[in-house]
């Protein structure tokens, strides 16, 4: 069984910054998170508004 890869460079990964090999890797991984380039999809709100006021 191999030791499973790190995430953004392909080496192994060291258990001290699993599931990266370095802090270098870890701390690459952490920038593309906080400047937007990794992003969770989300999807519109589909209700519709509320439609319930009563006109004066």
């Amino acid at each position: 069984m191999t030791a499973p890869a790190c995430a953004i460079c392909g080496k192994p990964a060291d258990p001290a910054y699993r599931p990266f090999c370095s802090r270098r890797c870890a701390d690459l991984d952490l920038q593309r998170w906080l400047t937007g380039r990794y992003a969770v999809p989300a999807a519109d709100d589909e209700t519709p508004p509320d439609t319930d006021v009563e006109d004066e």
